[in-house]
């Protein structure tokens, strides 16, 4: 599937695309078993690290699709005028593929997440869909990604399963480091970066209400949950995101073209 634009939001191009066109994409692709790609969802610190990750930036500019997960990139999109078809969320996009995948019969492989995150999640996936075929999960241990033997094991699990999509669920830019190195010699057809999707699928991680996800307000309520944790990322993060809105939109500004006055009628 080619996609006709895509949006600058900070010097990051996203996809403009809606929902069901990303996931109708994603499994289409997942389905043709051709080379191996990978999907990354921005939200608002996605924006910030990609400021000054030189290899998160890379990892971006090769992706499959560049889709947006937080509101406030849309809020952003519409403010430079050039405004996004909606918000493709990553637990939305993981829940909903996985209906895909029972009904197409896909296979997926779960990898990440706290503790038994990824099992639970399994859990109450395949309650909901009985065709789903969950091949595999695996919860590498804080700190794997600098130990060759375990990074072999996740490998040599992932390879035995063959799923079609892989969900990772290790955090970012982790886990988008972890997909870019691997994505390759795994042969997966998709694999897609899912943050906390798996707590929050197993309900270990409370999700915020509908009004407050529609409102842009998710991280907020994340924020009450987790204050110790995620403040810095959400206070200070948003507030950096914010700022660099402003200075976008003043470049944007700044360098458009004076329109020419129109031509007398004679």
């Amino acid at each position: 599937m080619s996609y006709s634009t895509r949006v600058n939001i900070c010097d990051v191009e996203v996809d403009n695309c809606s929902f069901d066109r990303v996931v109708e994409a994603i499994a289409h692709h997942a389905i043709s078993a051709s080379i191996p790609k990978y999907v990354v969802t921005p939200n608002a610190q996605h924006i910030v690290a990609l400021q000054r990750d030189a290899r998160f930036r890379l990892i971006y500019r090769h992706a499959f699709l560049v889709v947006p997960d937080g509101v406030p990139l849309l809020w952003a999109a519409k403010l430079f005028k050039t405004p996004l078809s909606g918000r493709v969320n990553g637990t939305d996009l993981f829940e909903h593929l996985c209906k895909i995948s029972a009904d197409r019969g896909l296979k997926v492989f779960l990898l990440g997440g706290r503790p038994g995150a990824a099992k639970k999640a399994r859990q109450v996936l395949e309650a909901r869909h009985s065709d789903l075929k969950i091949v595999g999960t695996y919860c590498p241990y804080y700190g794997f990604e600098s130990d060759p033997d375990e990074l072999r094991r996740i490998n040599l699990a992932i390879q035995a399963a063959a799923p079609d999509i892989l969900f990772v669920g290790l955090g970012a830019p982790k886990q988008e480091y972890w997909i870019y190195d691997n994505y390759q010699k795994l042969g997966v057809p998709v694999s897609i970066g899912i943050g906390v999707s798996f707590e929050l699928v197993a309900n270990m991680v409370k999700r915020a209400p509908k009004f407050m996800q529609k409102a842009g307000l998710e991280w907020f309520f994340r924020l009450i949950m987790e204050p110790k944790r995620l403040w810095q990322r959400y206070i200070i993060g948003n507030t950096i995101f914010i700022l660099l809105v402003f200075k976008h939109k003043l470049r944007l500004s700044w360098f458009s073209p004076i329109p020419l006055p129109e031509k007398d009628v004679i």
